[in-house]
């Protein structure tokens, strides 16, 4: 389920208060192949365990958030640094 374009319109990242963006397709595949591997953890240091069916990436393109059922978990613990998951 894609996330709403109203809300994403108004979304922010709640720590650096950046707008976010859809994660391309791309980045997506990177990150899950990443995840598979058990290489990507939360900002709070936890294994981020299931793969992300979309997500949302900050402006400054630092912090990833998953979108799990169209709805998007903005939590600070919850961000994915796009650094450590080393996407490129």
């Amino acid at each position: 389920m894609a996330i709403d374009r109203k809300l994403l319109d108004i979304l922010c990242c709640p720590v650096t208060k950046q707008p976010v963006h859809v994660l391309g397709r791309r980045e997506l595949k990177a990150l899950n192949e990443r995840i598979a591997a058990g290489d990507v953890y939360y900002q709070d240091e936890t294994p981020v365990e299931t793969p992300l069916e979309e997500g949302l990436i900050t402006a400054n393109e630092e912090r990833i958030y998953r979108v799990d059922d169209g709805i998007p978990v903005m939590l600070e613990e919850r961000a994915i640094n796009r650094r450590a998951a080393d996407l490129k």
